[in-house]
């Protein structure tokens, strides 16, 4: 069955994860939790292919395992936070996927990130059909930022809240309804 189009499915270099690819990535996320565990990580090492037939993945689904593509893995229902745990199987870091995912490299990844990301021109939507709205395309754009920025500089600060004196967590805060459990204080987290 065919997956129903989204509007967000336009947002270009993602898959957002819904509840339909959460149902249709069942399989292949639960594959991914079972690395969790070392004995599973050494079975799935010995033999891939087999290893992934108690887990019902679709044959496009073992593929993309298979062949570690990340983004057809997402696309097919894969979680990020479950398929990344396949990477750190093969002993990859998580910026070493995000890089391969965006077909870069680890050190332009990095730079991309730390420059600020990934620049929104282009990256709006897969159609175009998405296009930045009129207010944000000229000057109007500055200005917002401008009076948000004001707004912010007028907002106080909250008071600072001085951190109580230590007591024995055993013991009942009056304020504290009867049965209910003490919250430790700051100084004893």
């Amino acid at each position: 069955m065919a997956r129903e189009q989204r509007e967000y499915d336009d947002i270009p270099g993602t898959f957002v994860f819904d509840a339909e690819r959460s149902r249709k990535g069942y399989g292949i996320n639960m594959f991914c939790m079972s690395l969790m565990k070392d004995e599973n990580r050494r079975a799935f090492k010995a033999n891939e292919a087999d290893y992934l037939k108690q887990f019902k993945l679709t044959p496009e689904q073992a593929d993309a395992v298979l062949k570690r593509d990340y983004n057809r893995m997402l696309e097919l229902g894969g979680n990020i936070y479950f398929t990344a745990k396949l990477g750190a199987t093969d002993g990859h870091s998580f910026q070493h996927l995000a890089a391969t995912m965006t077909g870069s490299t680890q050190q332009d990844y990095a730079d991309m990130m730390l420059g600020g990301g990934r620049s929104v021109e282009g990256n709006r939507s897969r159609t175009g059909k998405n296009k930045p709205s009129a207010f944000l395309s000229g000057g109007e754009a500055k200005s917002a930022t401008k009076s948000v920025a004001k707004g912010a500089a007028r907002r106080k600060p909250p008071p600072s809240r001085k951190p109580k004196a230590s007591r024995n967590p055993k013991q009942r805060n009056p304020k504290q309804q009867s049965g209910s459990r003490p919250w430790p204080e700051l100084s004893q987290v």
